[in-house]
């Protein structure tokens, strides 16, 4: 195979792709100290509090080792709270701190601003376009995840439950 032949892949464009967004992302936030799967993390949990690790890491599509780390690395910064869920007080639920909130708030026109740059280079047709195309090889392609998310990517807007989990 020849070097050339790889930017013929999507596999290793996305990847690139992915590699992009995420040194953007970083060099937005970087005096946050907020990396992108932290910031996935925090407001998956802003938008539903005292949810158990299972249910966390399948919202953000992480498997669950790697979740448990970045969980363990917010608790330090004093991020998120791990407690005893009212229901089953054996359980526990991760809920983020004030500390948190005050944290995604400052960050995002940050986190716009990264999103912004990522599509800079494409007209605002390309923009939807590459949006709902990306968008529909996630939704359909979801199940072959290690970590497939609860909620599909198309239909997140109205966070309905994707029918592959």
């Amino acid at each position: 195979m020849r070097h050339d032949d790889l930017f013929a892949k999507p596999g290793h464009l996305i990847r690139r792709c992915q590699q992009i967004a995420v040194s953007i992302f970083m060099d937005e936030c970087r005096a946050l100290d907020l990396t992108p799967i932290q910031y996935a993390v925090l407001s998956a949990l802003r938008a539903q509090p005292d949810i158990d690790q299972a249910t966390l890491a399948a919202l953000v599509a992480l498997d669950r080792s790697t979740l448990g780390e970045v969980v363990m690395r917010l608790q330090h910064r004093r991020l998120i709270d791990r407690r005893p869920s009212e229901r089953d007080r054996r359980s526990k639920v991760l809920r983020t701190t004030a500390t948190a909130l005050r944290l995604l708030d400052r960050a995002e026109a940050t986190v716009r601003r990264s999103q912004e740059r990522i599509l800079a280079p494409l007209t605002p047709a390309e923009r939807r376009t590459f949006m709902r195309l990306l968008s529909k090889l996630v939704d359909i392609n979801n199940a072959l995840s290690r970590a497939p998310m609860a909620v599909s990517a198309a239909k997140a807007g109205g966070r309905r439950r994707s029918s592959s989990t």
